[in-house]
């Protein structure tokens, strides 16, 4: 049997295999060398589809290596980015929104998008002179006033006071509500402190009850509907090594917004949740992927060949926090060009192979006799 060994990065059309010198070199029969993938089989293998497949998988796994540059889907320039405004000019006018953690990446993203249509909004973070600068910024750009206002979404009795605030600064509670507020690094889960495990814990997760609960309490108790929309990641699904406090931290925000969008809708209040895939921004990449090796690959898992855009996640965003959604309640909306399912089939990797390869699988499986 060859062995396999890897090499560095081939050029295309490269080998991505080779022999070990120590071994008997007449079991290779052939190699299919093709533009990203090697796949080879021995005369013996041929006898047996079940051996075949387990040669392809071998082959395929040293290749996922280098799977951002061995290979591309080349969907990208099918799926563009719109970036513009989905909803009509002014759609919001009239209306509020309180946004945590607005003043960088993906909040931001929705504070521009909602003060474009005509909304007056609250952002908030514990960083007040970036909070400042992102709200001077956006209200010259779309003549909306956005206001900034400190919080730690960590402390209940700082949010009573934003509530407070957002109540004299908009003239009445917001109808809009985006938890946003997050923190997140990756470690190894034996490494982590119960410091850091509370830290992330205590801004993802209690930071979005706080929230809720302030705020869905004075509305209730004023009897004005509104709209919530938390955002979590779809890793909160699956789960994911490395990143665990973050993973805890937001499926149980999911479980909020599910059990709140049954018990608060009689409320005319509605909740759901867009669990983002890799969108690049400077906070988040620069603690998720300090050396920028991960970027690239993650492509490789994308069947839309492409990373999300900040602009298309606040598009969906205003969407669901929109009258035009006043259906949708309970819906946790995996935004994620795919990549969810694309890691999670077990055959997914199959896209690697070739036409050429596909014709060769089929006559060794339409041959192989027995069960």
């Amino acid at each position: 049997m060859t062995r396999l060994t890897r090499q560095t990065l081939p050029d295309k059309g490269q080998k991505v295999v080779k022999r070990n010198k120590d071994l008997p070199t007449c079991a290779v029969d052939k190699f299919l060398t093709l533009p990203s993938l090697e796949f080879f089989c021995t005369e013996a293998s041929k006898k047996s589809f079940a051996a075949n497949m387990f040669h392809l998988r071998v082959t395929l796994r040293v290749c996922s290596r280098w799977s951002s540059r061995c290979y591309s889907n080349g969907a990208a320039d099918k799926f563009p980015a719109i970036k513009t405004p989905l909803l009509p000019p002014n759609f919001m006018a009239g209306r509020s929104a309180f946004i945590t953690g607005g003043g960088t990446g993906l909040g931001r993203g929705i504070t521009e998008v909602l003060s474009a249509l005509g909304a007056t909004v609250v952002i908030s973070s514990r960083k007040l002179d970036v909070l400042e600068k992102t709200a001077a910024e956006i209200t010259q750009c779309t003549g909306n006033k956005v206001h900034a206002v400190a919080c730690d979404v960590r402390d209940p009795e700082a949010i009573a006071r934003v509530a407070d605030q957002c109540v004299e600064l908009c003239g009445g509670l917001p109808s809009m509500i985006v938890n946003n507020a997050a923190g997140n690094f990756i470690s190894p889960t034996e490494r982590l402190s119960s410091n850091a495990w509370r830290t992330i814990v205590d801004i993802v997760l209690n930071g979005t009850a706080y929230v809720t609960l302030e705020f869905g309490k004075r509305l209730i108790a004023a009897k004005q509907g509104a709209s919530v929309v938390s955002i979590t990641t779809t890793y909160a699904q699956s789960g994911s090594g490395f990143v665990v406090p973050s993973a805890a931290a937001k499926s149980g925000v999911e479980a909020i917004t599910k059990s709140l969008a049954v018990e608060w809708g009689r409320y005319g209040l509605r909740f759901n949740a867009i669990a983002p895939g890799p969108i690049e921004t400077k906070g988040a990449f620069s603690r998720l992927d300090p050396t920028g090796q991960f970027r690239e690959s993650m492509l490789d898992s994308l069947p839309v060949g492409r990373l999300g855009e900040v602009e298309e996640h606040a598009n969906l965003a205003a969407y669901l926090l929109s009258d035009y959604a006043s259906w949708i309640n309970g819906a946790i909306i995996n935004f994620d060009g795919g990549q969810l399912p694309s890691n999670a089939g077990m055959f997914n990797e199959l896209k690697r192979v070739t036409p050429e390869q596909w014709d060769m699988m089929e006559k060794m499986i339409k041959s192989t006799k027995g069960s």
